[in-house]
């Protein structure tokens, strides 16, 4: 189901580049990489009505983030600050790492 390879990781900083939330910025908080899919934060809002519950004890409508296609999101490179396409790249030690294609820079979530 999931087409390709996803190279979007936790905490990285990403731009919408279509939808309603087009050009809008945020953190990935959470990734389905099973339906390449991510939920990124103030991103993508909707509006559910939860049913009272030991969480949620009044119930109600809840505003919460849903899942964005990873096709609709673009990295943006925290040396360059700009989005860029992704590139992986083998270290001498035998490490994958992800490299930005405008700068040439790795990558690195700053997790």
């Amino acid at each position: 189901m999931a087409s390709g390879k996803n190279y979007l990781r936790l905490n990285d900083k990403v731009e919408v580049i279509a939808g309603k939330d087009k050009g809008r910025v945020g953190k990935i908080i959470k990734v389905y990489p099973d339906v390449s899919k991510a939920k990124v934060e103030k991103i993508n809002v909707v509006k559910r009505h939860m049913k009272p519950n030991m969480n949620n004890q009044q119930g109600g409508i809840v505003e919460m983030e849903a899942p964005i296609h990873v096709s609709n999101l673009m990295l943006i490179c925290s040396k360059c600050a700009k989005t860029v396409r992704v590139k992986t790249s083998l270290l001498d030690d035998g490490t994958k790492v992800r490299v930005c294609k405008k700068c040439g820079e790795s990558i690195e979530s700053e997790a």
